[in-house]
């Protein structure tokens, strides 16, 4: 077999996948203490290298079934990192990517299993290396992809109140919102569907309930929060 490039340095390429979730009115990220050097035992990003044989979106979902036991997750790149001297053990370049679960169906099992856990993003750790820095660029994607695409609903359970989802748009922007007219811009949009549950965990009056609806949403041309 014939050999290119051999007068090259080989340099290791990775993934590292930045995990939001929302619970209890807070964006989350699911973040561990490393097992390995360099940085044992420092909190960081789920990650591990990119296969032979297989692609980094390949790596990407691979990684993110390992932890998550999930597949079509909602997930998206966020770029490469590639600083000379962002890895202590060698050369390495990591294409990040960041990910939408529900904390409701992630299996708590796992989270033992890996050593990971949900930690609310407004107070992060210091994180290995440059994952603070993937974190906060996946953080601005998903702030702009919120006002275009109805991403969030990926973060909630399938019937939820008006007032879990401004909360989770008060947590994805990191500000408040006026709550009338949050309220009624979301009346305006038809894929957001009243129906005729009503939860009363936080009052006896109790809140209606409301549900995403794709295939409105699908013909819905117009859709910008």
């Amino acid at each position: 077999m014939t050999s290119f490039y051999l007068e090259y340095q080989k340099i290791y390429v990775s993934v590292d996948c930045i995990i939001f979730g929302f619970d209890e009115g807070k964006l989350k990220i699911l973040i561990g203490k490393r097992k390995m050097d360099p940085g044992r035992d420092e909190w960081s990003l789920y990650g591990g290298f990119v296969h032979i044989d297989e692609s980094v979106d390949d790596a990407a979902n691979r990684t993110l079934f390992e932890l998550t036991g999930m597949r079509n997750i909602y997930m998206r790149q966020v770029g490469a990192f590639g600083d000379i001297d962002r890895d202590p053990g060698e050369r390495v370049i990591s294409i990040a990517y960041y990910a939408l679960i529900n904390v409701k169906n992630y299996d708590s099992h796992l989270l033992q299993e890996h050593g990971v856990e949900w930690v609310n993003i407004e107070e992060m750790p210091p994180l290995y290396s440059d994952h603070r820095e993937m974190v906060n660029k996946a953080r601005m994607m998903m702030r702009e992809k919120i006002k275009t695409e109805p991403v969030g609903f990926r973060l909630l359970p399938s019937l939820f109140t008006l007032t879990q989802l401004q909360r989770l748009y008060e947590a994805v922007n990191g500000e408040e919102l006026d709550k009338r007219n949050f309220r009624k811009r979301v009346k305006e949009m038809d894929f957001i569907e009243k129906t005729e549950l009503i939860d009363k965990t936080n009052s006896k009056r109790g809140a209606f309930l409301y549900r995403f609806n794709r295939r409105v949403y699908d013909e819905d041309p117009n859709f910008k929060l």
